[in-house]
């Protein structure tokens, strides 16, 4: 699933080409993925500006220019691809379209999406704060005000909760996965099955370091082509390169050791037993 780095990038990326742009037409392949009447949801989105495009979490939202917002949610192997009207297609803008949205100038959105896992939502823009209030997203990572002493308060809230869930629930920080969350354990030298509420202040600084850190750089690699991602120009992304345990189970690590992999509440985490070895 794409993580804040992939959504984040994909925000930055559509903001650029869309901002300005008038919606033509949608052409919708499979009506499932909008959770919207397809009559209202193309009388209300047809005709309108795109204002600007953002994100909480993991989903993007496009602000039109009538006051409704247009809610996208990628789930697991969605993706979004932008093409300019003098661009030929790629295989990548052919394969398991489900909506293509047309623009005055000819330029075309893709979204596809394999699993079908993803959606669309309408949400009049006026009440998306309280949305998101009943959503329960908690903060976001690389916002200023999330600080050291927010991240402490929050492991107080949930100390009997494994680390490696604790960094994924959405509910307490908004944005990491799978993956980030297995890089970020690595590198804090932490095992995924360690109690938030076990954790020292000196461990707990060290996840929080490395989730400032991690992140960004990711979002500057423009995140990391695991599955079906690709950001909105159809390319991969570039941190896949400079994973050292996710997706790694039965190599070796730099240390010497072998990465492996444990199920913790239904998801996967992976880990080198050497360097994390304060279970």
């Amino acid at each position: 699933m794409p993580e804040l780095p992939e959504v984040e990038t994909i925000r930055g990326q559509l903001d650029k080409f869309l901002a300005g742009k008038k919606i033509k037409e949608v052409r919708i392949k499979l009506p499932k993925l909008v959770k919207f009447p397809t009559p209202k949801f193309k009388k209300i989105i047809i005709g309108q500006t795109i204002q600007s495009v953002s994100r909480r979490a993991k989903i993007l939202v496009f602000n039109l220019s009538n006051g409704w917002s247009m809610l996208t949610h990628l789930k697991l192997t969605g993706r979004l691809i932008f093409r300019k009207a003098d661009e030929p297609l790629q295989k990548e803008d052919e394969k398991w379209n489900h909506l293509i949205y047309s623009f005055s100038d000819g330029s075309r959105l893709f979204h596809n999406d394999l699993r079908q896992f993803g959606y669309v939502k309408m949400v009049e823009t006026s009440k998306l704060d309280d949305y998101f209030i009943k959503e329960k997203f908690g903060p976001e990572p690389l916002e200023k005000g999330f600080n050291f002493e927010k991240l402490l308060a929050i492991l107080k809230k949930r100390p009997k909760m494994k680390i490696k869930q604790f960094l994924m629930d959405q509910t307490l920080i908004a944005g990491i996965g799978n993956i980030y969350s297995d890089e970020v354990l690595f590198y804090s030298n932490i095992h995924p099955l360690r109690r938030a509420g076990d954790l020292s202040d000196k461990e707990a600084k060290k996840i929080f370091g490395e989730i400032k850190r991690i992140l960004p750089l990711a979002l500057k690699l423009r995140g990391t082509s695991e599955n079906t991602y690709l950001d909105a120009r159809g390319r991969e992304g570039e941190f896949a390169t400079r994973l050292k345990v996710y997706g790694r189970k039965g190599e070796k690590c730099d240390c010497g050791g072998v990465v492996e992999r444990i199920r913790i509440g239904g998801r996967s985490a992976h880990f080198c037993p050497k360097c994390q070895n304060n279970h």
